[in-house]
């Protein structure tokens, strides 16, 4: 496969999709769907429509649009409910199989690959005896193109004699076809590009591409739906059970989205990656898209599963494009046989251009001198509430000028690329890194901060030399920060601070980042609060610790009429409410990315562990169960780094969008806690060991990282606060 270096630009693959969007409302409209989805003649009309479209040249020249443009064909094609054989032509062209482009062609793959389809299937001087199943939309195809081994395909013309076409309805329609031979004639040819395992890897892909077009298209009826049924005298959907069971989808769907993109352009650019990305792809779409297909139906109630509902033949494509190809289970022995049979337990690394690739080599390359030998192996051994933050480390990387690889230049920040944030991220949690540095702070003293302010203290955060506490969380107000009591009130040219902090974890940083009520009479109270900035070894401040869950600590800080200058506010005198949602917006997006970067560290030690532990005198990495469930959290740890490239791309002025960030901070949260507990499975007894504890496993990092995970769900708000804020202000839902 051959690197592309100039594709269709995101412009003409909008282009692309409002043209077919268009064209299939015309001619596959909505109310003959299901009807025309059993005609064969209807299904033979619209290819032609579509030939006529140009699609049916795609992945002949990648130039002109390759398997990302088939994705999003097929993914239309999905929404629309039109079975039309996309699948089938682009496998023709990727094979260079010499056919006219108005035929239908549909691609079976044997038994030995796991996807299913011809059975007992025996060739004799040239003709074709058999049975093969699951043949989508024989009825409508003009041939059928049987795998006979690694690169070898026969064609049978369904035109021939000896071929009986039998109708399968599964999951209540029809679709599925068996397809009976008796001594058939066929067609020969070698496909010299590609095996028939990465074919059907295509195959699966595009499946799933059309799976996520049938679940986005019912969960958009589903949302203005829930936006127009009332019952008990209000909308359904600002009822919280169906805002976070709404949400949830939209995450799913995001991530499904962009690990089939992911995929897809991988296989455009040539990665040697793609199977992989192609194989997570399918792993996480096959599960989570039929969820979403039920929770859709949860929120339609009755009205859903009237036949006569749209959403019925989605629900029907998101099962049956699901269960394709062999389903779930080779797709998840694909990505467990990456990662435990072949040396190396790693999931593959991003390419981030070549700027980002060469910064990743230059970290590395510090990390090599800085953090390791005896330095790392010294914090090694100390307990994991010790190795948080480690303040000589915090100044070498001062002097690199990498604690402000985002900034401004004009701060005295590295502006680097978002793809060169990403690759110093990563590094530095692969190897451990100590904390370092005060991004959210930072942030916002860069965009709410006086000249003054800036002078004073970015300087300091940028050589490393502080760091900063967050004051927002109270006895009575956590997720809900507009509900503050700690005042300020004004004297003179001070203010005067009186009330209480909780959950404080950087307590001992030399400052602190605090939201008080300034105006408690205002009408809206989240229109009363102010943020200051100011040493927390000031007059009048108590610090209690608390040692917590994790073995960490946090604490309470009491404020007994603590006096601050004037220049300790940052931004408008009440104008806090615009600070702290931009901070907390950018810790969300930040943490994200933190979180996902962590659960791949974990996951590659866990699959080493995996590979090298025997059980009952066999090895681990031979345990079917155990080699599915790891297939399944490598699929999910793909959606959490496609989620933090999201939020990633999606910054604007240093900021995430609000729902981008709770999005890829919910995911990533609950992989978190869902890697957690699937490594305490697949360990057993050993693996809850902690640190220190005889026998424990890689020191008991995966038990302390379950007992960690908890803080990361709970933190910035906890994820059902997420869930409703992604509700409202990516959904419209009404409150």
């Amino acid at each position: 496969m051959s690197t592309v270096t100039s594709m269709p630009t995101d412009h003409e693959r909008e282009m692309l999709r409002d043209s077919l969007r268009s064209f299939l409302e015309k001619h596959w409209p909505v109310g003959e769907a299901l009807e025309r989805s059993s005609d064969p003649e209807a299904i033979a009309s619209i290819w032609r429509g579509l030939v006529d479209q140009g699609v049916a040249d795609l992945c002949t020249d990648p130039t002109e649009g390759g398997l990302r443009e088939v994705c999003l064909v097929m993914d239309e094609l999905g929404r629309a409910g039109c079975p039309a054989p996309m699948i089938g032509a682009t496998l023709a062209n990727l094979a260079q199989w010499d056919h006219d482009s108005s035929n239908r062609p549909w691609f079976v793959f044997d038994v030995e690959t796991g996807m299913g389809g011809a059975d007992d299937v025996v060739l004799t001087d040239g003709r074709m005896t058999g049975v093969v199943r699951f043949a989508e939309e024989a009825g409508s195809a003009t041939h059928l193109v049987v795998a006979l081994d690694k690169r070898s395909f026969a064609a049978v013309d369904l035109s021939e004699k000896g071929i009986t076409v039998l109708p399968a309805r599964a999951v209540g329609t029809h679709g599925l076809f068996e397809v009976r031979l008796e001594a058939v004639r066929i067609s020969r040819f070698t496909v010299s590009s590609f095996t028939k395992d990465e074919l059907a890897a295509v195959a699966r892909l595009c499946a799933a591409a059309r799976a996520h077009g049938a679940a986005q298209r019912a969960f958009e009826l589903a949302v203005e739906y829930a936006k127009e049924r009332h019952q008990f005298g209000r909308p359904i959907g600002s009822f919280q059970a169906i805002q976070h069971k709404l949400a949830t989808c939209l995450i799913n769907l995001e991530g499904a989205r962009r690990v089939i993109e992911n995929a897809a352009v991988s296989f455009d650019c040539g990665s040697a990656d793609w199977r992989y990305y192609a194989a997570a792809a399918f792993a996480f779409t096959t599960h989570t898209l039929r969820n979403v297909s039920l929770e859709t139906h949860h929120v339609f109630g009755a009205i859903g599963y009237a036949e006569e509902h749209e959403a019925s033949r989605h629900f029907r494509r998101v099962h049956l494009d699901s269960l394709s190809y062999g389903g779930t289970r080779p797709a998840r022995e694909e990505l467990a046989a990456a990662l435990l049979d072949r040396g190396e337990s790693r999931v593959p690394t991003y390419d981030l251009g070549e700027t980002g690739n060469q910064f990743r080599q230059d970290v590395m390359a510090w990390l090599q001198r800085h953090w390791s030998g005896e330095r790392k192996a010294a914090s090694d051994k100390l307990p994991y509430w010790d190795r948080e933050f480690d303040a000589s480390f915090a100044l070498d990387l001062g002097k690199t000028g990498w604690i402000g690889v985002a900034w401004p230049e004009a701060f005295g920040g590295q502006e680097r690329s978002v793809m060169e944030q990403i690759a110093f991220m990563e590094e530095m949690v692969r190897a451990d890194a100590p904390r370092f540095g005060a991004p959210i702070q930072a942030n916002a003293l860069m965009t709410f901060g006086t000249a003054s302010q800036q002078a004073r203290y970015l300087p300091e955060i940028l050589r490393g030399e502080v760091m900063l506490g967050i004051g927002y969380s109270e006895p009575g107000s956590g997720s809900d920060l507009a509900s503050l009591r700690t005042k300020a009130v004004k004297d003179g040219s001070d203010w005067v601070i009186n009330g209480q902090k909780i959950w404080t974890t950087t307590y001992w940083g030399k400052y602190i980042f605090l939201a008080a009520r300034t105006d408690p009479m205002a009408a809206r109270p989240h229109r009363g609060i102010s943020t200051f900035i100011f040493p927390l070894d000031t007059p009048g401040i108590t610090i209690r610790p608390s040692k917590t869950m994790y073995d960490g600590t946090f604490a309470n800080i009491f404020f007994d009429d603590v006096r601050i200058p004037s220049d300790a506010l940052l931004g408008k005198e009440n104008g806090g409410w615009e600070v702290l949602t931009n901070a907390l917006a950018t810790e969300r997006g930040l943490v994200g990315g933190g979180i996902v970067f962590k659960v791949a560290h974990l996951f590659e030690m866990l699959c080493k562990q995996v590979r090298e532990i025997r059980r009952g005198g066999a090895p681990l990495a031979g345990d079917a169960l155990v080699r599915d469930r790891l297939g399944a959290l490598a699929a999910e740890i793909e959606v959490g780094r496609q989620l933090m490239m999201l939020s990633a791309e999606s910054v604007v002025d240093g900021i995430t969008p609000p729902e981008l960030g709770a999005i890829g901070k919910v995911f990533c949260s609950e992989l978190l806690e869902r890697f957690s507990e699937t490594a305490l499975d697949i360990l057993g007894m050993r693996g809850a060991l902690s640190q220190g504890a005889p026998g424990s496993i890689s020191n008991g990092a995966f038990e302390h990282g379950l007992r960690h995970s908890l803080m990361w769900v709970i933190s910035m708000g906890t994820n059902e606060i997420q869930r409703s804020l992604i509700a409202q202000k990516a959904l419209g839902l009404p409150r």
